[in-house]
């Protein structure tokens, strides 16, 4: 008979559905490293701190319209660190962790993998229909055969990136990777205190060309956590990463064949680590737009480049959860999270690794916190005359104020552009003079507001610029 009972909504936390791993040893955590809804069910991919072996009671879990969990029976004893989902379109395939799955739920598991710290799965340059590149973090890259399941080892990037520096393991975090537009783009957020002193640069976004023999190409080494892209709709790329002054959004458009830079406030400096970053995501939650998580902020981002320029960014609300993946499921928002660990013993007052999932409608994220940060395009920088900085976002936040200072020279003036097109044309608002060894500040009028801002000094020097939202 049918039910009189209406079945059930939600919005929030579903404490029934959190992922919770037992107690060791060694007690690890339990983060929500990927979500991705599959032939009805949305598929639930849990990690580990480090290498299989490292905790216990993760695997992979699936929740059926019914909103009742399962651990999938033929992973029970598959535990990692694993972050990477894909659909495979030309085979129908999804490729999750180390796991390839069909349309009818028959799972195999790649052995080659199981070990691996796999972080990353992009589409094939060359053979497509057959062949996708999986990503560790460890900075292994491999060449797995879908059909056969054959995986065959391409680089070492620890080496071919050279992202060694300062002693192996802990140097190296490579997060993400995506292939488009004939390159491969891999992101690798190592980051320590020396980085942020300047006296390293162990952050990595690079680029292949699919061709073996050809060498990387190194276009940052500011520490990145995403690579996002469409395909070939919309013409573009996205990364995001941080540096000491701002987080960073790099922005490929085909059509120039070039990566720009755009900076972005920081909501939190706690995800300036590499191990507090895990991780910051950029999906299609909504038809044919992203929604870009990035250094404690959720943004709405359009894969459309205009004249070659983004301004569809727009800051939706802050949050404290670390989230290890979201996607959209059902009619919902699903956000999963790694909320508590006890990190091997670490964290003594953190009882048992468990991550919640929160269900819910993507415009719920407005009543989140309000959109604020602090940053710029300048941080004890060495600035030349008459060169424009980075555009800075400005859109989307109430109260603006901007911090001028600088080390040693000469008086300087620096001048407050800002595009509100959003299409690369400058208008210059505000004159600072900036003393030698001094400090300027500039507070913009309430309801001030513009998609991009920049700064300009009339002399060289070290300058300092930043930004902060209220």
């Amino acid at each position: 008979m049918p039910s009189s009972v209406p079945p059930p909504s939600f919005s929030g936390v579903v404490p029934s559905l959190a992922q919770v791993a037992d107690l060791g040893p060694p007690r690890s955590e339990i983060g929500v490293g990927c979500l991705m809804p599959w032939a009805g069910k949305l598929y639930v991919l849990n990690y580990v701190s480090h290498r299989r072996g490292t905790g216990t009671g993760t695997s992979l879990r699936r929740i059926d319209a019914d909103m009742r969990m399962e651990v999938v029976p033929e992973t029970k004893g598959v535990d990692g660190t694993y972050a990477n989902r894909m659909v495979h379109i030309p085979s129908n395939q999804m490729i999750i962790g180390p796991h390839v799955i069909d349309a009818e739920h028959r799972i195999r598991t790649v052995p080659e993998l199981v070990e691996v710290r796999v972080t990353g799965t992009a589409m094939h340059l060359r053979e497509p229909d057959r062949l996708v590149y999986m990503l560790g973090m460890e900075g292994e890259l491999f060449e797995l055969d879908v059909h056969t399941l054959a995986c065959r080892q391409l680089f070492d990037l620890r080496e071919d990136l050279d992202t060694q520096k300062g002693g192996g393991f802990l140097n190296t975090h490579f997060k993400d990777c995506y292939s488009a537009f004939g390159r491969l783009v891999v992101a690798n957020n190592d980051y320590h205190e020396p980085d942020f002193h300047g006296e390293q640069a162990n952050g990595t976004l690079a680029e292949w060309d699919g061709v073996e023999g050809h060498a990387w190409t190194v276009l940052s080494r500011a520490p990145h956590v995403a690579v996002a892209g469409r395909g070939d709709f919309g013409g573009t790329l996205f990364a995001t990463g941080w540096d000491r002054a701002s987080a960073l959004l790099q922005v490929y458009t085909a059509a120039d064949g070039a990566w720009r830079t755009y900076r972005l406030p920081k909501a939190s400096h706690c995800f300036d680590h590499k191990w507090q970053t895990e991780w910051p995501r950029i999906r299609e939650t909504e038809h044919e737009r992203f929604l870009m998580d990035h250094h404690g902020m959720f943004y709405e981002l359009s894969p459309w480049a205009y004249g070659n320029r983004i301004w569809g960014v727009r800051p939706v609300s802050t949050h404290l959860w670390v989230h290890g993946d979201f996607c959209s499921w059902r009619g919902m928002l699903v956000l999963g999270a790694d909320n508590a660990s006890p990190s091997q013993g670490h964290s003594i007052t953190t009882a048992e690794p468990q991550s919640g999932l929160w269900f819910g409608k993507t415009d719920d994220l407005w009543s989140f916190g309000k959109p604020a940060g602090w940053g710029g395009p300048w941080w004890d920088t060495e600035v030349r005359a008459d060169d424009p900085s980075d555009p800075f976002l400005m859109t989307g936040f109430e109260h603006k104020c901007l911090h001028l200072s600088q080390k040693g020279g000469e008086d300087v003036e620096v001048t407050v552009e800002v595009d509100f097109k959003g299409c690369g044309e400058f208008h210059p608002v505000v004159r600072l003079g900036v003393g030698a060894d001094g400090y300027a500040h500039h507070v913009f009028p309430a309801g001030f507001s513009a998609h991009w801002a920049r700064v300009i000094a009339d002399r060289a020097g070290i300058l300092t610029a930043q930004f902060a939202y209220t």
